[in-house]
């Protein structure tokens, strides 16, 4: 847990840049969508095209963050640009393997242009040409080409001088050696991705055997956010929003139109939104406007420092309207995916259910998107609601939409306060959690060297009369991933169970106050 937790130290810095770029489609897809023409009308065309230019910097930012996770992940454990240079190779390099080497009988959105490679081969027999794409791994391309990276680094530091090689120095070596090893890992990780691709083909069958199944819902909705944290968001969405696995519609015209949110897009345009249209895209309203904002209350007011809080609290308004504008799901379940991976889990639940919810209570209220790309998607933001209130045939719906929508904000609210203050140390109960502030304790100099307290949702800060008395050693050996020195005192990162432990260290100060004020009674009496 404490290797887990040190990952989000690391990967602070790109979940930061990706909130900037949620930002940059959030106000990219509020000047440029068609659904908003009701709520303005925008006739100025530097703000259209700064609005598209700001949407594709955000785009680019949103597809590349696998490769911004694996440089921020080789270059915070070595300190070093070789491993930069290295990860780099290697992530280009396994992208050219799979793409050399992947079957080409898996669905079009297994593939994807990253970095713009494709390949094109030919067929004499048929005259037929084939364009080739790399496959679309997402976070496991960081996970692979980092781990080969840092392995190659260390054994490079080991080598000799006294070689046949000799002529190579070692940050040479480390890339030569980086740019092997993922082509041999690569090879079989392209031939084994279609098995990949079949277990998630299965799983899309089954739910489209029967969408109306609260059930079938509820297991897209849950599959829905773990592809999209893994970066394979194409894989359940694409079938779902814009192919047949979505329903039909003909329209007036006699054009059969596939796809929940394509029907949706449809029908809107048309004034003519009936069915069932919108139940893949309906709880990110309820996730956007109510559930993360609940979250993010939670985490302000679990801040126990009035001058840190008051510090934080442009941020922590400015991620409530980012959740309304371009919903903020993305960056927030990175940050539980790497913070507090338990959290996560009741996310994920809380969500599929959710959709199933829903779904029994026949509440439809889609996604207006003209174009099939998924990176810009921004499904159940505010201003779109907004647009659907205005619709006497959708005011009901979204009536029953804000009831609900309520009921997961305060439910948010409840789950991540009782998380972070009872869950997130020793959540098995093994004993543990009672050494850890043993030692962190004893790592200051003892209860009475501790002044004053105070925690958040990852970091605990001590105020300390001596701190001559700390061992930081020590307090890293305990669970502490870096120690700083603050105007409040040492800050000191425990990850998720900063504010346990804080609760732990405050238990200890007050049963030294209350034994030293027994000793003094009993003096007393004597």
């Amino acid at each position: 847990m404490r290797f887990w937790h040190s990952l989000y130290e690391i990967f602070r810095f790109p979940i930061q840049v990706l909130i900037i770029a949620m930002t940059m489609l959030g106000v990219g897809n509020l000047f440029t969508n068609e659904a908003f023409t009701t709520l303005f009308t925008l006739n100025n065309d530097f703000i259209v095209l700064l609005a598209n230019i700001l949407q594709r910097i955000g785009t680019f930012i949103l597809f590349y963050i696998p490769l911004l996770l694996l440089l921020r992940l080789v270059a915070k454990k070595t300190v070093t640009a070789t491993t930069t240079v290295s990860a780099f190779v290697s992530y280009v390099l396994f992208q050219i393997v799979t793409m050399y080497f992947a079957k080409e009988t898996m669905p079009t959105s297994a593939y994807s242009s990253i970095l713009g490679l494709s390949m094109s081969t030919s067929n004499p027999l048929t005259m037929t040409t084939t364009v080739h794409y790399p496959i679309q791994t997402g976070i496991l391309a960081t996970a692979v080409c980092g781990a080969i990276t840092l392995w190659c680094f260390a054994r490079s530091r080991h080598r000799t001088e006294y070689s046949v090689f000799s002529f190579i120095d070692r940050e040479v070596w480390c890339v030569l050696t980086t740019a092997f090893w993922t082509m041999v890992v690569g090879i079989p990780i392209a031939r084994l991705w279609p098995y990949v691709i079949d277990l998630s083909d299965h799983a899309i069958r089954t739910i489209t055997n029967d969408t109306l199944n609260p059930v079938n819902l509820a297991i897209y909705g849950v599959l829905d956010r773990v592809y999209y944290i893994l970066g394979q968001s194409t894989l359940i969405r694409t079938p779902f929003w814009f192919s047949a696995n979505g329903g039909s519609w003909v329209s007036i015209a006699g054009e059969n139109i596939t796809g929940d949110v394509s029907i949706w897009t449809a029908q809107a345009l048309a004034r003519s939104i009936s069915g069932m249209s919108g139940r893949f895209i309906t709880p990110y309203y309820v996730l956007n406007i109510f559930a993360i904002p609940g979250m993010i209350l939670a985490g302000a007011n679990l801040q126990t420092d009035r001058l840190e809080k008051r510090r934080m609290r442009g941020f922590y308004l400015f991620m409530i309207v980012l959740s309304f504008l371009s919903g903020s799901l993305v960056p927030i379940e990175l940050a539980m995916l790497f913070l507090c991976p338990l959290l996560l889990c009741g996310h994920l639940m809380l969500t599929g259910v959710l959709f199933g919810i829903l779904h029994t209570m026949k509440v439809y209220i889609g996604f207006q998107n003209s174009a099939s790309l998924l990176v810009t998607a921004s499904p159940g933001t505010l201003p779109e609601l907004l647009v659907y209130v205005q619709n006497p045939n959708l005011f009901p719906s979204v009536v029953k939409l804000c009831i609900v929508g309520l009921v997961y904000l305060i439910l948010y609210y409840i789950m991540t306060r009782v998380y972070f203050k009872h869950f997130a140390l020793d959540f098995f109960r093994t004993g543990m959690g009672q050494e850890t502030i043993d030692a962190i304790i004893k790592a200051v100099g003892g209860v009475e060297n501790i002044k004053l307290t105070h925690a958040s949702m990852y970091r605990l800060t001590l105020a300390l009369y001596n701190p001559t008395k700390m061992n930081v050693d020590a307090l890293r050996k305990a669970g502490g991933m870096r120690v700083s020195e603050t105007r409040a005192g040492y800050a000191i990162s425990f990850g998720a169970s900063s504010i346990m432990i804080r609760m732990g260290i405050q238990k200890r100060m007050r049963e030294s106050i209350r034994n030293v004020q027994s000793t003094v009674t009993n003096s007393t009496q004597s």
